[in-house]
């Protein structure tokens, strides 16, 4: 087969983060785009990617891309992709669908067109006019923008910020693709203490011990792509092993949590637990006003309320301006906090050294950064 265009798609704001881990794992034919990383690769890379990518929410394969202006060209240019090379006899195949700016606005009827269109084609490859779809999953979609139609094939399923530790969750998580990249945009690495004195169910530190410890963030979880025919059983078999050969779980993890939420501590340590670090995060019930984060040079990253009800805006304040009070009284260490509050920094006490724009779900955020020293090196 030859080599295959395949889509990282990126959640608003870190199209460049997602565009950064695939050129550490190697790839550097890239195109960055709104939402997505498109790259070459193989049959191979859809199984590295899906393990890897740690701020990606999905890989999906880019069958083709055409104009379709009507339903016709819409049929003849889906019907013209080689669909039998990917799905077999009793695949199933489901089609979703998105439009903007099209004229073929309905998608329930652009999903049918596709849906008639895969159809036909299978039906001159495999001879048969019946499809059972009892086996192996290929989820299709169309996606429509400005009258161009893009097919894919999402070889992921559960979006990739399932890692699988995650049994229960606070009220408003953070996504773990999110806490990764705040980790990845911030100072820290794993030679450094991190604090996070709003840890709620504890994803920010348990996504810093994977990436301490070099854990692949899929290994726990299972893909419908692991199902196909087309990827040999083998290369997700090798993708794991070097996945598993590439786990440094002898570095010291100097990661420490707090939450006034006695319940939300409960859920942090058994989600730590679930992930392998049970023993390897230290979680305490504690006001932020009460905080005492120990050692030098240290990261402090953070995902505070918001105060969406109005009751609740003093609130927020009061803990914004504790957080800079406690920045103060730690003058080696970097603090970073994701936050829509608009007068974060007045509260704060002190401009941020960089802020960039993130969404936190649909919530436009600001993420935060205040640096401190960096750490002497070494002799």
């Amino acid at each position: 087969m030859s080599r295959l265009q395949l889509i990282a798609t990126a959640p608003m704001g870190l199209e460049s983060i997602v565009a950064r881990e695939l050129k550490e794992l190697g790839y550097s034919d890239m195109e960055v785009e709104n939402g997505r990383v498109t790259f070459a690769g193989d049959l191979q890379d859809i199984c590295r990617c899906n393990l890897w990518l740690r701020t990606s929410d999905r890989i999906l394969v880019k069958m083709g891309e055409f104009p379709a202006k009507t339903f016709d060209e819409l049929f003849e240019g889906t019907k013209a992709l080689p669909w039998e090379q990917w799905i077999p006899v009793d695949g199933e195949f489901p089609v979703e669908g998105r439009s903007h700016h099209s004229q073929l606005s309905s998608v329930p009827a652009c999903q049918g067109i596709v849906k008639k269109a895969i159809v036909e084609k299978l039906k001159q490859s495999y001879r048969t006019d019946w499809f059972q779809e009892n086996g192996a999953r290929y989820v299709i979609e169309v996606n429509l923008h400005k009258d161009v139609a893009l097919l894919t094939l999402d070889t992921t399923g559960p979006a990739l910020h399932k890692r699988g530790y995650r049994k229960l969750v606070t009220e408003a998580p953070i996504k773990e693709t999110m806490a990764a990249a705040m980790l990845q945009l911030s100072r820290w690495n794993v030679s450094r203490p991190l604090y996070d004195p709003f840890c709620g169910s504890g994803t920010i530190l348990i996504e810093a011990a994977m990436m301490g410890w070099n854990i692949a963030p899929g290994l726990r979880r299972s893909f419908p792509s692991e199902h196909w025919r087309i990827i040999p059983e083998r290369l997700w078999s090798e993708a794991r092993e070097e996945a598993f050969d590439a786990v440094r779980d002898d570095e010291p993890l100097q990661l420490t949590g707090s939450d006034i939420d006695p319940k939300a501590i409960e859920i942090a340590q058994a989600s730590a637990k679930s992930a392998g670090f049970g023993r390897d995060i230290a979680f305490h019930v504690l006001p932020a006003a009460k905080i005492k984060p120990e050692g030098d040079y240290g990261c402090l990253i953070t995902n505070p309320p918001y105060g969406e009800r109005l009751s609740e805006k003093d609130e927020v304040e009061k803990m914004i301006r504790q957080l800079g009070f406690t920045a103060a009284q730690l003058p080696t260490w970097s603090f970073f906090a994701i936050s829509p509050t608009k007068q974060f920094e007045h509260y704060f006490g002190r401009k941020a050294d960089k802020r960039r724009k993130l969404y936190n779900g649909r919530i436009e955020c600001q993420y935060y950064q205040f640096f401190g020293p960096l750490p002497p090196r070494k002799p």
